[in-house]
């Protein structure tokens, strides 16, 4: 009789302890926003030292090549995946987002197929032209002379690799 009280016991202190602690058996971190103004917190015109201070970006380190000498960029910190670009000159602040993982624009994210974009977004251009070169389908939202998102989608798998607000510096 004793043994079965303290299973009791035991049982139900364990069952109160799972119901009190919802962080320790919860699913990650629901995705972060993208949107035409930034990804989350981070946000276009927001200065180097001020995401950084937040905590939301790595070190400031050389941007692509191609761009010149002053080009400077800087990861992403977890949970969001991906790059930010800076301006050329100082105070450095935030022109493009490049994202690889960790957010979606309207529900569509890495991963995700034309298809899903073509249902969040009725204004986008699909552009095929750069599929030799890259092995991309680039879509843009609403179109290409005035984008606020993009997306690449890799001609092989046909699923999205890259979101980039309002593009993504493409750097090879």
């Amino acid at each position: 009789m004793r043994r079965t009280i303290v299973t009791v016991v035991v049982v139900g202190a364990c069952a109160a302890a799972a119901a009190a602690a919802p962080g320790m058996t919860a699913s990650p971190q629901a995705p972060k926003k993208i949107t035409s103004k930034g990804v989350g917190q981070v946000k276009l015109g927001k200065t180097f030292a001020k995401l950084r201070e937040q905590g939301l970006v790595g070190k400031l380190r050389p941007g692509c090549e191609l761009g010149g000498p002053q080009t400077r960029s800087a990861r992403l910190l977890s949970p969001l995946s991906g790059t930010v670009d800076f301006t050329l000159t100082n105070p450095r602040k935030a022109t493009d987002i490049t994202i690889r993982g960790g957010a979606e624009a309207r529900g569509v994210g890495i991963g995700d197929k034309i298809a899903d974009i073509k249902a969040a977004f009725v204004k986008r251009r699909i552009d095929h032209t750069q599929e030799d070169v890259f092995g991309l389908t680039f879509v843009f939202v609403p179109n290409k002379n005035n984008p606020r998102l993009m997306f690449a989608v890799d001609v092989d798998t046909k699923k999205i690799t890259l979101i980039g607000t309002p593009v993504i510096a493409v750097c090879e």
